[in-house]
């Protein structure tokens, strides 16, 4: 996975991000927005204009927010609340929209 979406996204969820990307691969969830890590090509361009710093590349994430790598994975390969199957590979977030839905991890995070 190239880049990652954090903790310092929940509960803020700006969404600059998903404005710069140019291959529509941040899905939103209810608390925070999700990479697509088959989706992401790697250029970078969502880090610099995400106003709390929560991207990041996977290999540079901050200390305590490791999880957050399999984290941004696990939202399009288990099944979220609301839903019947995983997300898998939609081809772009703009087709399916806001999610309403987060990971375990995000949900309970306080």
């Amino acid at each position: 996975m190239p880049y990652v979406i954090a903790s310092g996204c929940i509960d803020v969820n700006d969404k600059a991000c998903v404005d710069e990307c140019p291959v529509d691969c941040i899905y939103e969830g209810e608390r925070k927005s999700y990479i697509h890590p088959r989706e992401c090509i790697d250029c970078g361009a969502c880090e610099p204009v995400c106003p709390v710093d929560a991207i990041t590349q996977d290999r540079r994430t901050a200390d305590g927010d490791e999880g957050f790598v399999a984290d941004n994975a696990a939202f399009f390969t288990e099944v979220l609340p609301g839903r019947d199957e995983p997300l898998g590979v939609p081809g772009g977030a703009a087709k399916i929209g806001d999610l309403g839905a987060d990971t375990a991890l995000v949900r309970d995070w306080s």
